[in-house]
């Protein structure tokens, strides 16, 4: 296969599939919006990425040019992502930068958060800014993204900002919460009830934890479009990181996560987030290490159906052997959930044959909420090494997506959309080289628009790692590949080792 080598402009090819990587950026006004960026649909025949944003920024104590860790969220006709831009190796960026398309994909328009770090425009006061995450607040007309405030390295604020215009002006952040020098924050999400016939139409709740005190969970309420938050509360045994909270339609907030115990764990409210239940288990994560020093884990990535089923994701190694910590294979697992207290046996996603020796890894999972049940639409992107015994020498980084037309039985053949990548062309971190701790799909007009980190070979010590989308789009198919939860192997990898997200 062709080593894909990126530049401005050209066109590449990663064996059979043809890589258009289209770059519109506007340097000028990193605070406002800049000119909106043309995109039409890729003939059927390849893929064609577009590029949505670079690394304007300068200072010497981050890594430039990097782009990593994306979220979105898509209402209408707009999907908005946001991403960490600037790297700091031991934590955080320079700033949070966004890309908004307000015309269910056809431009786009990008630029970067104003007054959260010294380094945004206007200057904020914090020092770098991490861990961004998106939500629209359908009742209040409010589009808000999350962000973790650094001083030095330390998370020490929950951050909001929002835009009341579509997703393309943005104001100063609201501060969620703070904490004194001897807390540390981190890792926060965000999301918005939008259902009108829900009792709790309105409300924004934005989940983090204190790794301070053993990653202790914390959820804040907004009742006025994220300009006020709630005192946090702390749901019993919720100790861990990486929750994603999703809202059903009558209300119903249900927040899976990754607990310390090294299980996928998930706790609930039906009050509107006055009062949370204790979390309890989903399922135990059973994780080979992912080759090359590569920054990755089984964060789960969760979407909800129109009917309120939620979908979960993780990286697994159990249906693969050996199974037992060491570099080697993982699948993408599911298991749903209806109410957030009963789930379903974990299923494999046949991305690949079992014992094909592929590892997946950071998975985003998109759902068609104007579907639901045995019809739902799923899209899923994630990254893969073709060959999971590899070293920093030798792996080669690829991203993937297929996709479910009735909830995941059954899922299509895998689209590969960028790559190989040589993960020493990634921004480097404490905790290892990174595209990030997650990435994201949304389902924008039936059409999946992941967003993630696509790196080319730095250049007189300058990194070529920005974010991309698919131009026009990817369609839900499906397929006939089913998915199962047969063959799932004893494992002997019994606990996962929980790290901070935003050192």
């Amino acid at each position: 296969m062709d080593l894909l080598v990126r530049a401005r402009g050209r066109i590449f090819t990663a064996g059979a599939l043809t890589l258009a990587l289209t770059l519109a950026i506007v340097a000028a006004g990193v605070a406002a919006a800049s000119p909106k960026l043309t995109a039409s649909r890729p003939a059927t025949t390849a893929v064609t990425l577009l590029q949505l944003s670079s690394d304007p920024y300068t200072n010497t104590t981050s890594q430039h040019m990097t782009e990593v860790e994306p979220d979105s969220f898509a209402s209408g006709t707009t999907q908005v992502d946001a991403f960490q831009v600037g790297r700091f190796f031991n934590g955080g960026a320079s700033n949070v930068g966004w890309a908004t398309t307000t015309d269910s994909g056809a431009t786009w328009q990008h630029g970067f958060l104003p007054g959260t770090t010294v380094f945004a425009t206007p200057a904020g006061p914090w020092d770098r800014v991490s861990d961004p995450a998106v939500a629209f607040d359908k009742k209040h007309g409010a589009w808000l993204i999350s962000a973790l405030s650094l001083l030095g390295g330390r998370g020490a604020g929950v951050l909001v900002s929002r835009s009341t215009n579509g997703g393309t002006a943005w104001d100063n952040p609201v501060t969620v919460s703070v904490i004194g020098k001897n807390g540390f924050f981190d890792k926060e999400w965000v999301v918005c009830d939008n259902i009108s016939s829900s009792p709790f139409y309105g409300n924004c709740y934005v989940e983090w934890d204190n790794a301070a005190r053993g990653d202790r969970v914390l959820m804040s309420t907004s009742h006025d479009g994220g300009l006020t938050w709630s005192a946090p509360l702390h749901p019993e045994n919720a100790q861990g990181l990486g929750g994603q909270p999703l809202v059903q339609p009558d209300g119903t907030v249900i927040v899976p996560f990754e607990n310390n115990g090294g299980n996928i764990s998930a706790f609930t409210s039906t009050t509107g987030g006055t009062s949370w239940t204790p979390a309890l288990n989903v399922a135990k994560a059973h994780v080979n290490t992912d080759g090359g020093n590569l920054r990755s884990g089984p964060l789960p990535s969760a979407e909800i159906d129109g009917a309120g089923k939620v979908y979960l994701v993780w990286e697994d190694c159990r249906f693969e052997s050996p199974c037992n910590g060491s570099v080697g294979p993982n699948d993408i697992v599911m298991s749903t959930s209806t109410d957030g207290v009963t789930w379903s046996a974990v299923q494999r996603i046949p991305i690949d044959p079992v014992g094909s020796g592929t590892d997946h890894f950071i998975p985003g999972i998109g759902v068609d909420t104007s579907t639901s049940g045995a019809s739902a639409h799923i899209g899923l992107t994630f990254y893969y090494y073709p060959v999971a015994t590899c070293d920093t020498s030798t792996c080669a980084l690829d991203v993937g997506y297929v996709s479910s037309t009735n909830g995941g039985a059954t899922w299509s053949a895998k689209t590969q959309l960028a790559g190989p990548m040589s993960v020493t062309w990634l921004a480097n971190t404490s905790g290892g080289l990174m595209v990030g701790d997650y990435i994201s799909t949304s389902i924008l007009g039936g059409v999946a628009y992941p967003v993630f980190a696509v790196a080319a070979a730095p250049t007189n010590g300058v990194f070529d790692e920005a974010m991309f989308t698919v131009q026009g789009g990817l369609p839900v198919t499906g397929g006939a590949n089913a998915a199962s939860s047969a063959g799932a192997a004893n494992s002997t990898n019994s606990t996962t080792p929980v790290k901070l997200t935003a050192y």
